[in-house]
């Protein structure tokens, strides 16, 4: 009885100071005097041993896979030709200032669209979700907008808007292939954004507005005080990566004649007959993506980490 009794005060000391922290941690109550456990140190060693041979593991795999990939491509018998076209310094450096100038009307274009398409989208979720049978023709228009637009490809949606408007010759209407393809590229996302609006809105449980009811509130003060802003929280990963996509899409413009950062580079293309600008245009659009992107995954672990522990949403 004696030897279990001192086993189990041995087991209960490693466990606290398993659950207090190990050597370097800041622990609370570590002013008190507290030394981790042998085992927690053990531990604490082992894991910093595996993380080390993990890195060690990956960066070797990723310089063999680098190194075989570049074999393969330089020995390919149409690899001096493929250089020749699609990779020379020469139009590199003459593309890429003008692809920069170009990538402003994109960056335009992003943020005048996406300010429309969020405008527009939380509208159309909205009319979609209101209530009573009053209501029924304005849910089946934002119903018939929504499947209409995102069953209809863009690039279709943007030759019949960008070419077929100022064939109408309407007096008052604008032929500027900016404006006709910036309301394209609305038309379309904002179908997509009322959606995902739409999801947010209906994950709200209905207590919430039942509660918001009982606290003297109208329906329109429930749907914006209570329900909107929770709904547009748990939709703000996929409204970023909507975003994402709209910021790739504005190069599309370019079929109207619009200059934009595409454009730039088709008209160098089409004088020398090289396809680098190409090449350049899509590594400006990759390096300007790639932030917005890792930010989309950054909100939507700090949002999945909030959820875990039982924080906001």
């Amino acid at each position: 009885m004696t030897v279990a009794k001192d086993e189990s005060a041995t087991e209960g000391a490693d466990d606290k100071g398993d659950m207090t922290g190990g050597a370097g941690d800041t622990v609370p109550g570590a002013g008190d005097g507290y030394v981790p456990s042998g085992r927690r140190l053990e531990r604490e060693h082992h894991k910093r041993v595996r993380a080390r041979r993990a890195t060690a593991v990956a960066a070797l795999s990723t310089l063999v896979t680098a190194a075989v990939l570049y074999l393969v491509v330089v020995n390919a018998p149409g690899w001096p030709r493929t250089k020749e076209t699609f990779f020379s310094a020469q139009y590199a450096r003459e593309a890429f200032p003008k692809v920069l100038e170009g990538l402003w009307l994109n960056v335009r274009l992003l943020i005048v669209c996406g300010a429309a398409v969020l405008v527009l989208g939380m509208l159309i979720a909205v009319a979609r979700t209101l209530r009573g049978p009053v209501f029924f023709p304005l849910r089946v228009l934002a119903a018939a907008y929504t499947d209409f637009f995102r069953g209809l490809p863009l690039i279709i949606n943007l030759m019949i808007v960008v070419l077929g408007v100022p064939a109408l010759r309407l007096q008052g209407v604008t032929v500027d292939p900016v404006l006709l393809g910036g309301t394209a590229l609305t038309l379309t996302y904002s179908a997509y954004v009322a959606e995902v609006f739409r999801a947010g809105i209906e994950s709200i449980h209905p207590s919430q507005r039942a509660a918001a009811r009982s606290l003297g509130l109208t329906n329109r003060q429930a749907l914006r005080y209570v329900v909107l802003p929770q709904a547009v929280r748990r939709q703000v990963p996929p409204l970023l990566n909507d975003l994402v996509s709209l910021q790739k899409d504005t190069g599309l413009v370019s079929i109207g004649g619009a200059v934009d950062a595409v454009r730039a580079a088709d008209i160098i293309v089409g004088r020398s007959l090289n396809y680098t600008p190409y090449i350049v245009a899509g590594l400006v659009f990759v390096a300007l993506t790639i932030p917005m992107t890792r930010f989309t995954d950054w909100v939507t672990a700090r949002m999945d980490r909030q959820r875990a522990q039982g924080g906001s949403i």
